[in-house]
């Protein structure tokens, strides 16, 4: 039977290499950092204290303080205040890019209901501050697929159907924030004003989906809805979108009863975000 060579230690889960212990060292310093990491994340938005960083991950308040200071150098965390820590730019990177992902696996079957009962291309989009941007999309089986927006799309939010209805859900003041924010851009869409968002939100909430066409692209109406989470927040919309003249009203109305049974049948408890 072979033998292991002298200078090596084998177990069935672990290689340690005991002609080069720096392996070992920057592992060991590799699994703390990471750990660090999962702490700070899992305080979110209020941070982390070193106590409370020594006391999750089991290490000295100097190892900690040394970790802290290479993930801060290096962009993955920030201090905030004089005492806690928060997840930095790279880290948050990291965690949008995550979050965004869960949410496009969870509207796609979603998408998928639609455009099969509709027969056109359904839509999802989540928002990022005042811009909607398309996470999802599913073809449909209709001759004639328009295709308004790719993933990885965004632009204003409001200015096409999915981000309408997500707009139309937030508080007053989110809504006036984000319209300010986007005042300058809206007229490239369609002639699309201030007033005329406010509008269309207030025609939205009345009716509970939006309607919106000839604004993103030309002869194009398309149907949107919001989606909520688990706690009843909205996060994201989801559309349907076609030609002009195959979107009479009462198919405007159908359509609407497709993405609300498809949302209620796929999404039950809501998003979980």
């Amino acid at each position: 039977m072979r033998r292991a060579p002298t200078n090596q230690i084998v177990h069935p889960m672990n290689v340690l290499d005991l002609a080069n212990p720096e392996a070992d060292t920057g592992s060991r310093t590799l699994r703390r950092g990471l750990q660090v990491l999962d702490a700070i994340a899992a305080c979110g938005h209020q941070g982390a204290r070193v106590v409370d960083l020594c006391r999750a991950v089991g290490l000295e308040r100097a190892t900690v303080h040394r970790l802290l200071a290479t993930l801060c150098e290096t962009g993955y965390v920030v201090v905030q205040g004089r005492f806690r820590y928060v997840p930095g730019p790279r880290m948050r990177a990291g965690l949008e890019l995550h979050h965004m992902t869960n949410l496009a696996v969870q509207l796609q079957p979603v998408l998928e209901r639609i455009s099969a009962a509709c027969g056109d291309a359904a839509f999802a989009i989540v928002r990022e501050g005042a811009l909607s941007h398309c996470i999802a999309r599913q073809v449909g089986s209709h001759p004639v697929q328009v295709l308004v927006i790719q993933v990885g799309t965004r632009q204003p939010l409001g200015v096409g159907a999915a981000g309408l209805a997500l707009l139309s859900a937030l508080p007053d003041a989110q809504v006036a924030a984000i319209i300010a924010t986007n005042a300058a851009e809206l007229s490239r869409y369609g002639g699309m004003t201030s007033e005329r968002m406010r509008l269309l939100i207030r025609a939205t909430r009345e009716r509970g989906w939006s309607i919106i066409g000839n604004h993103a692209s030309r002869n194009v109406l398309a149907v949107g809805m919001a989606v909520f989470n688990t706690q009843g927040v909205p996060v994201a919309g989801v559309s349907v979108a076609s030609t002009l003249d195959r979107m009479p009203r009462a198919r405007q109305q159908l359509i609407a009863r497709e993405i609300r049974q498809a949302i209620h049948n796929q999404l039950p408890e809501g998003l979980l975000s």
